[in-house]
């Protein structure tokens, strides 16, 4: 056997092993297809039980019959803030919602559980 024809018989084996790999790439991106397509119940039932962060927070006020005012005053912020993080205006800054969790007598993970991404817009009050 030639050279040539161990290199055109190498090409033909490469082409057909990448002819394999490239078909079975096909087929899983198929079946992830199928798949994501199959659970758009479950994803709009998750995504109806999401929350905005200021739902939550305001949930979690009443929740502990707390005023706004209350929690205000125990912050050290105005009560506009409180209002303007429960209306989904703005978002409270890190270590104001570490501080609103450990008021409401849960962690910051419990609070942010059910809370959708993209909330308001965050300036530190």
């Amino acid at each position: 056997m030639t050279i040539y024809k161990a290199a055109a018989l190498l090409y033909v084996g490469f082409l057909i092993a990448a002819s394999a790999v490239a078909l079975y790439l096909l087929v899983l991106i198929i079946k992830a297809l199928k798949k994501y397509i199959h659970s758009k119940d479950v994803r709009e039932e998750k995504s109806a039980m999401k929350k905005t962060l200021g739902e939550e927070l305001k949930e979690n006020r009443l929740r502990c019959k707390m005023t706004q005012e209350f929690v205000s005053e125990t912050l050290g912020v105005s009560r506009q803030a409180v209002s303007k993080w429960e209306n989904g205006i703005v978002d409270p800054s890190t270590s104001n919602l570490l501080a609103l969790a450990k008021l409401y007598g849960i962690s910051a993970e419990e609070l942010l559980k059910n809370v959708s991404t993209g909330g308001g817009k965050n300036v530190g009050d």
